[in-house]
C-alpha cells in the first residue's frame, strides 16, 4: 500500500510542478500571446481533472500511511474541484468581458491556491515516503 501511495503522490506532485512551471510557462515562449492563452484555456480543464483524480486516488492509500497526508490529499482534490468548477469559469468570464480588475483578483487567487497545493502535495509526498 505504501508503494501505491508514494507513486500516486509523486505523480501528483510531479504533474502539478511540471504543468505550472514548465508547460504553462513555456507556452508563452513558444506561441504568441493569443495562441498561448487559447492553449491554456483548453488544457486547464484537463489539468484540473488530472489533479482531482490523482489526489483523490492518492488520498485512499495515503490515509493508511499517514492520516494527515490523506487529509491533505483530499483537500487538494476538493479545492481543485472548486478551482475547476467555480474559479476557472469566473476567470474565463472576466477575461471574455474585459473585466481586468476581476481577472487579476481571480487569477491571483488561483495562482496562490495552486502554489499552496503544490507545497501541500510536496509535504504529502514526504509524509508517505
Amino acid at each position: 500500500m505504501s508503494e501505491i501511495a508514494l507513486l500516486l503522490t509523486a505523480l501528483l506532485f510531479g504533474g502539478m510542478t511540471l504543468f505550472s512551471f514548465g508547460f504553462a510557462a513555456s507556452l508563452f515562449h513558444v506561441f504568441d500571446t493569443d495562441t498561448a492563452r487559447k492553449g491554456l484555456r483548453g488544457t486547464f480543464p484537463l489539468y484540473y481533472l488530472f489533479v482531482i483524480v490523482c489526489a483523490a486516488a492518492a488520498c485512499v492509500p495515503g490515509f493508511v500511511i499517514s492520516v494527515p497526508a490523506g487529509i491533505t490529499l483530499l483537500v487538494i482534490a476538493v479545492s481543485t474541484a472548486f478551482a475547476r468548477q467555480v474559479l476557472m469559469p469566473r476567470i474565463n468570464a472576466a477575461t471574455d468581458s474585459g473585466a481586468t480588475g476581476a481577472f487579476k483578483r481571480l487569477h491571483g487567487g488561483s495562482v496562490v491556491l495552486q502554489l499552496v497545493q503544490i507545497v501541500a502535495a510536496g509535504w504529502a509526498l514526504t509524509a508517505v515516503a
